[in-house]
């Protein structure tokens, strides 16, 4: 048993223990393989110990791992204007410019300091949307729109109201202050549920935002890099987004993050407004550039487009699933029965991980590599694992 007396308490006890990866299978002390339909929070979007970003870390491990941004170097360049382009859809470059940090948490916070020094003194406000999740440092925190989260860290920092998600009469209301800065949500709520929005609801966003004078900053940090079956979800609706924010998936399970803005807006940002000393180090480069790589080689958004309509069909033919939400290879399923915990413990136990993202529902976020037959296998533990818990239930 793992001693764990000098970690912060702020997890649960772990159920397992992991060892090693290898593509969408884990291992644990004893060794035993489990499904991965997690993936690190859908962070590992090419699998465990995928060897084109092992054999790039490795490399650059032995090279030059780290000079702060006092200095230059040559991988962070490069990589901003992939992800540029990977904004513009992935021909053409977006036009707008990034900045690297090293979390989603950190890429929403350079968000928010982006939409206040552009907007001007006087213009702080930035709304978000209820039940909403943006990360736990404490403006990205007060962005958040689950007061539950919010309770012991009081008083929040001002300036951060939230609305209904997917109601655009809400928004409106709250865009008349003279006060609002931006308006920061996310393109599918991803710890609120796996929400996805009406299909009017993020042009309407841009309509709003563009009418009022604010921002329009989109959190991809789930949904980013093919996890939807387009680079970003927001692409779905064909929109042109003023800031976007990124983490997860961009380095395969290196900590790395990127807030990206139009270059217009990014300008008002200079010298000493913003920094990390960490961010866009060739380490983290070198993964990202690697992972950027296979996605496009590997066509990620198309895989994650087959390979979700094939776990959703699975999903809900399920007697136990009311209903499954989402887009690509980032879903919910809808238990009829509530019970999401219980049923995610099962699965564990049966060898695959999922989670309760909600008391009644369980979210997949696999590898966009994985293969039929593990879809197929993991489709097999859930229906095993709902059709015990209602036998038990019965009893």
């Amino acid at each position: 048993m793992t001693d764990r007396r000098f970690l912060m308490g702020t997890y649960p006890e772990p159920p397992v223990t992991f060892v090693r990866g290898e593509g969408s299978v884990l291992f644990d002390a004893e060794g035993r393989s489990y499904l991965d339909f997690i993936g690190g929070l859908a962070v590992t979007s090419l699998g465990h110990a995928h060897p084109a970003v092992t054999e790039a870390v490795s490399r650059q491990a032995a090279t030059l791992t780290h000079v702060s941004n006092l200095y230059g170097n040559v991988l962070a360049p490069e990589v901003a204007a992939t992800i540029d382009r990977l904004i513009g859809g992935g021909e053409e470059q977006a036009g707008g410019q990034v900045f690297f940090c090293n979390s989603g948490a950190e890429a929403n916070e350079c968000a928010i300091k982006v939409a206040r020094r552009w907007a001007g003194r006087g213009r702080y406000v930035v709304v978000s949307t209820e039940n909403s999740f943006h990360g736990r440092t404490l403006a990205a925190l007060a962005a958040t729109g689950q007061a539950a989260k919010h309770t012991g860290f009081e008083p929040m920092p001002a300036g951060f109201p939230a609305v209904p998600f997917d109601d655009l009469e809400a928004m409106a209301k709250a865009l008349e202050g003279a006060d609002v800065a931006a308006v920061l949500v996310e393109a599918i709520q991803g710890e609120g549920g796996v929400v996805v929005p009406s299909s009017d609801y993020l042009r309407g966003l841009r309509d709003l935002c563009t009418e009022h004078g604010a921002l329009l900053m989109v959190d991809e940090v789930q949904t980013g890099f093919g996890r939807t079956g387009e680079w970003f979800a927001f692409q779905h609706e064909h929109l042109e987004p003023d800031v976007v924010t990124m983490a997860k998936a961009l380095g395969n399970g290196m900590p790395v993050g990127a807030c990206w803005a139009r270059a217009e807006v990014a300008a008002a940002m200079v010298p000493g407004d913003h920094g990390s000393t960490f961010g866009g180090q060739p380490l983290a480069m070198a993964a990202v550039r690697a992972t950027l790589g296979v996605m496009e080689a590997e066509d990620v958004c198309g895989r994650a487009t087959a390979a979700g309509s094939r776990l959703r069909d699975g999903l809900g033919s399920l007697d136990a699933i009311g209903g499954v939400r989402g887009r690509g290879l980032l879903l919910a399923a809808q238990l009829t029965g509530g019970g999401a915990a219980a049923a995610s413990a099962a699965c564990l136990e049966a060898g695959l991980l999922v989670n309760a993202v909600r008391p009644d529902a369980l979210r997949f976020s696999p590898s966009l590599l994985v293969g039929n037959e593990q879809i197929d296998a993991a489709l097999a533990i859930v229906a095993a694992a709902l059709e015990g818990l209602q036998r038990a239930g019965a009893q």
